[in-house]
């Protein structure tokens, strides 16, 4: 510590915190290793921001900065450890977890506020939360941040006008649309700060409602400043924060102006806009959702950050490390309508093409109409004359896992459930059972929901050998009393789920990707990334996958149909290359060329699972927009090569420049990973620009995968 401030130093980043007497805790600057660190402002963002019903904020506004609370918090201490981890935990680098807790109190409230925050040392990244409580007195929050600053964005000499965003908004089968916006046309309205009394009021900000997290844009976002433009004294400055809001539930992250410098405001759910409150009093404290924050030196290299931050913070079993090869009969094949007779040759063609693991997906429960019956998650005997055990069977004798697609948390309201399950184990909102798409939904505070939900696993894995759930949740439900509450208690469910059957492995779904949170994404096993059924439509999806998950976990849909074109068979399989091939498809009616295409993909995938684990994504094209023509995403291993699958799209031109920067001054060798042979394309390395000059032969849809590496003299070099 030096004077008023605490300085926090890894092996990834350098942080300081202001910590005066007259003022609030403030993050002043934040570096990566090597960076000098800044004062910052004696008016800077203060760290936490926080009201109460009788407690709001100076001046008012929609903004959840000026909170009068976090201007009276005082700094009164604070303290450091480290933790050890597993030594082969993925992204573990020392196998340290380093803390840091800063406490502070308001004199006025008696209210404290813990500001918390872990790193994995050698990650320039950490996650933080805040913690409050209440020495005296019953208060209600209506608005508590996760974490606020304007360190680098004061400290950078930029103006907000330099300043852009980068996010992306999701949508059913419309997942990961990315755009980069000047904060200055996207709610950041350039006044005159002198002339007036207050500062501007205007903010930039991004949210989600409801129980779909990711259902109206993802909790992602990175910050940039343009090149030119900064102060004196600072090129060597990062020029790129990136962040993402780690809950299952709703979440809102804001961008804005004080009186002469800029913020960053993190939080999970708000009573201003998801009707949001908690009570904090003597031994009731409250603690605010994680978040993550790291700091980068581009686009792609946040990206390469948040990776890390990532792998670092997810729960890994020893069953993930598996990576199977899932079949699942659902997109573009049986579309929820599983019988034994229908399954027994699609079980045998995915065996045959050599998945690990055949998943029989939505409608194995189903007597007839079914959307609003479901509940029980018993098989149905008209569909599986000899037993759904017959079936399992089968795909175990064929050398495959069983896997089932379940929807847990919903009681349909027609189901026999809905009046035999007691009240407590159902949503309510003003006290009138929630119902939504035709499901009532489960409360998983509740011990009867937990029950019954605990009944339906020990069934479907203990007695039946189920080894994979595709779990999807297709009804969003709006904000209700307690919500929070039940999304944390879904995720300690789940938690305690995979801790008695630890072989169980289990899919984040929700209509595609509606949930694709990371609060999920730390604890399941893979994501789907979409339910989008044009492949066409679907590659901009999974080129864009992880940037909100990790590769490995990135459940991209190839299903192939013997009815496409060639270029579009191909293009089909290539979706699923990069990250977790999530095979669909009727494999027993294709030709013996066609199979052969298949076969030749799952090779290539499965050379991509060899690095998978430890490879970070690059975009040589930039984030996939939803209509880009051309879309390119690699992942570079950790031996620097680069597996990179390149769509052209339809409208595209007919030849693309890849910039590939890391491997300027080397000799390239450019090898087509799927297909084996070009065929109409063409790929050449230019040394000169650093780029991969590519031709599609004139024919879109299409699209190939490859594998770009230094020469093994050069690399051995």
């Amino acid at each position: 510590m030096t004077g008023d401030f605490v300085d926090w130093e890894t092996a990834g980043f350098r942080a300081r915190f202001r910590t005066g007497p007259d003022a609030p805790v403030s993050l002043v600057s934040f570096v990566p290793v090597g960076g000098e660190l800044a004062d910052g402002p004696e008016d800077a963002q203060p760290l936490v921001e926080l009201t109460t019903i009788g407690h709001g904020r100076f001046p008012g506004g929609f903004r959840h900065v000026d909170s009068t609370i976090g201007a009276r918090l005082r700094y009164r201490w604070h303290d450091d450890a480290s933790t050890p981890v597993p030594a082969d935990a993925i992204g573990a680098v020392d196998g340290t977890d380093l803390w840091l807790r800063i406490v502070q109190e308001d004199a006025a409230t008696r209210l404290q506020a813990v500001s918390v925050f872990r790193a994995r040392d050698g990650v320039p990244a950490f996650q933080t939360w805040t913690e409050v409580s209440s020495a005296e007195g019953e208060h209600v929050v209506d608005f508590v941040s996760s974490f606020a600053t304007g360190a680098w964005l004061t400290d950078s000499g930029r103006s907000v006008d330099e300043f852009a965003l980068s996010h992306a908004d999701d949508d059913w089968a419309a997942e990961s649309r990315w755009r980069t916006d000047p904060l200055r046309e996207i709610g950041l309205a350039r006044i005159d700060r002198d002339a007036q009394h207050h500062p501007p009021r205007s903010r930039a900000v991004v949210q989600n409602r409801g129980a779909w997290s990711t259902g109206e844009a993802l909790p992602i976002g990175v910050l940039t400043a343009s090149a030119s433009g900064a102060g004196a004294g600072t090129a060597a400055v990062p020029y790129a924060l990136v962040w993402q809001v780690e809950h299952n539930g709703p979440w809102l992250y804001e961008l804005g102006e004080t009186r002469r410098h800029t913020y960053l405001l993190l939080s999970g759910p708000t009573d201003q806009e998801h009707q949001w409150t908690a009570v904090v009093a003597p031994g009731q404290p409250f603690t605010s959702v994680p978040v993550s924050v790291g700091i980068a030196a581009s686009i792609d290299d946040a990206f390469a950050v948040l990776t890390r931050q990532r792998r670092a913070r997810r729960m890994l079993r020893e069953a993930d490390r598996s990576l199977p090869l899932v079949f699942n009969d659902y997109m573009n094949t049986l579309m929820g309508d599983p019988t034994t007779e229908k399954l027994l040759p699609l079980i045998d063609a995915a065996a045959d093409a050599g998945a690990d693991l055949f998943c029989i997906d939505a409608g194995w429960y189903a007597e007839g109409h079914w959307w609003d019956t479901v509940g029980a998650w018993e098989p149905a005997a008209s569909r599986f004359p000899d037993g759904l055990g017959s079936v399992i069977d089968h795909i175990r004798a064929r050398g495959m896992r069983a896997g089932l697609w379940l929807e847990p948390e919903v009681i349909g309201i027609h189901s026999p459930l809905a009046t035999s399950l007691p009240s407590s184990a159902f949503v309510h909102h003003h006290g009138v059972r929630v119902a939504e798409h035709g499901r009532h939904l489960l409360d998983l505070r509740s011990p009867a929901a937990r029950a019954h939900l605990d009944a339906v696993v020990d069934r479907l894995v203990g007695s039946l050998g189920v080894g994979f759930f595709k779990m999807d949740h297709n009804t969003m439900t709006g904000p209700f009393p307690g919500m929070l509450e039940h999304q944390r208690a879904l995720l300690a469910w789940l938690d305690d789920v995979q801790a008695r059957y630890p072989q169980l492995l289990i899919e984040n779904c929700a209509s595609g990707a509606m949930r694709a949170d990371f609060a999920m994404l730390s604890r399941l096993h893979m994501q789907s990334t979409s339910d989008q059924q044009d492949p066409v439509l679907s590659a901009s999806i999974a080129a864009a996958a992880p940037a909100a998950m990790l590769p490995e976990q990135a459940g991209n849909w190839a299903y192939p149909a013997p009815t496409m074109s060639d270029d579009l068979f191909t293009l089909s399989l290539v979706n699923g290359v990069l990250g977790r091939m999530y095979l669909s498809g009727y494999l027993n009616e294709m030709s013996s060329s066609h199979l052969a295409s298949v076969a030749s993909a799952i090779e290539a995938h499965r050379a991509v699972l060899e690095i998978v684990e430890s490879a970070v994504p690059v975009w040589p094209l930039g984030l996939p927009a939803w209509e880009d023509p051309w879309l390119a995403l690699g992942l570079r291993a950790a031996s620097g090569d680069l597996y990179l699958s390149v769509w052209s799209l339809p409208g595209a031109p007919a030849a693309v420049s890849l910039p590939l920067p890391g491997f300027a001054g080397q000799a390239v060798v450019v090898e087509p990973l799927f297909p084996t042979a070009l065929g109409s394309w063409s790929a050449a390395w230019d040394p000169a620009s650093a780029s991969l000059e590519i031709a599609n032969g004139g024919a879109t849809p299409t699209a190939r995968v490859f594998r770009v590496r230094m020469q093994e003299s050069d690399a051995g070099a």
